[in-house]
């Protein structure tokens, strides 16, 4: 709901009634993750996409019935469907699509929530997907300290807000099974809880050229960015204009606070570009010590990497804590200049939080897409 969140508040805001369709479940090579939306409005304007073109159209006449019956759906598409062919998702991949009339009547916190996503406070959508009890398209909001709305039962809510909270903390999107009253090992009753959490982070040490390309890559990616270097004559605003914020520190003062305030978890990246021992030895003895981070990767030549490994060896870190580092950085691409050096290294990002192998798809057999790994 996030990349269609202007475009729903628009219509809620205006008191009338889009259709939202939000995939919950993918299986197989589905094309588009769970939590991708797809907004109907009034006028029959679209926004967002559910499967990047393949069952758009069967999805948005859902939707515009949707709208008219006030009947919230759950509908599954995929080559097994008797009208896939004409449906279009020949990919071989399943989507469970639930389509959902959008107002002030049947979401009033919706304003509340596009406001503490517009703050980067994190908060959570638990909505009711599937159930023989009809409470279907119920909603519960649940942020780390609260729960407001419900979804039919205290005890069902006091179960879905504790689960949503930890979905919420690892910034994952799932459907929860539960029994009709919230019994965790029941069935009948199926909750989807959307995590929009803030944006992972991407903290880029050493304000290089590379540096430049690499912070780019991770605007596109999605990630807030953040470029440190301990020079203040190359630690500028101007020279970094798509990062977040960019800081003139030492590298491991800047990350050991960091780590103290909480602001590094599993979701972020650490790319150390500095290829110089008095900056990235202190600095990656801390980050190669940080209990939950996603990727740690640095830059330099083979030759580089041996001596940095002896120096860190040195500083007494453990051979278990050494086998995180990726190093030197970035995937085989053949790259040579910041921008496509920049690409292997958003690369190998992407294969360490998917699983990916970085081989030609080409050469790959069975499935494309990969189980979120952290």
């Amino acid at each position: 709901m996030r990349d269609v969140l202007s475009d729903l508040l628009a219509i809620w805001r205006a008191d009338e009634t889009a259709g939202l369709a939000t995939v919950v479940a993918t299986f197989h090579s589905a094309p588009r993750a769970p939590g991708a939306a797809m907004v109907v409005a009034p006028d029959g304007r679209v926004a967002g996409s559910v499967s990047g073109g393949c069952v758009e159209g069967a999805v948005y006449d859902l939707a515009s019935e949707v709208v008219r019956s006030g009947v919230p759906a759950l509908e599954r598409y995929g080559v097994s469907d008797d009208d896939a062919f004409a449906v279009g998702l020949t990919c071989g991949g399943i989507l469970d699509v639930f389509v959902e009339p959008v107002s002030r009547s049947t979401f009033p916190a919706l304003g509340d929530v596009a406001a503490d996503i517009e703050a980067r406070r994190p908060v959570a959508v638990a909505t009711v997907v599937d159930d023989v009890a009809g409470r279907i398209g119920h909603h519960l909001v649940i942020r780390s300290d609260h729960a407001a709305g419900t979804l039919g039962s205290d005890r069902l809510d006091a179960a879905v807000a504790d689960d949503g909270r930890g979905l919420l903390a690892a910034g994952r999107t799932a459907v929860l099974g539960y029994g009709p009253d919230g019994q965790r090992r029941g069935e009948g009753l199926a909750v989807f809880v959307a995590s929009y959490a803030p944006p992972p982070r991407m903290l880029v040490f050493g304000a290089i050229d590379f540096a430049a390309a690499v912070a780019r890559q991770g605007a596109f990616l999605g990630y807030r960015v953040t470029v440190c270097d301990a020079r203040e004559v190359f630690a500028t605003a101007s020279r970094f204009p798509t990062a977040d914020e960019v800081v003139v520190d030492w590298p491991h003062r800047y990350l050991t606070a960091q780590a103290e305030a909480g602001g590094i978890d599993g979701r972020t990246v650490i790319c150390v570009l500095t290829h110089d021992p008095k900056f990235d030895v202190p600095l990656l003895a801390v980050a190669l010590r940080l209990p939950d981070v996603g990727y740690v990767g640095a830059m330099g030549s083979q030759r580089t990497h041996l001596d940095r490994l002896d120096r860190l060896r040195e500083a007494g870190l453990t051979e278990t804590e050494l086998s995180r580092l990726a190093s030197p950085i970035g995937l085989d691409l053949g790259a040579r200049t910041p921008e496509e050096t920049a690409v292997s290294i958003a690369a190998e990002i992407i294969a360490r939080r998917w699983g990916g192998g970085g081989l030609p798809l080409r050469d790959l057999h069975g499935r494309i897409h990969h189980e979120q790994t952290g």
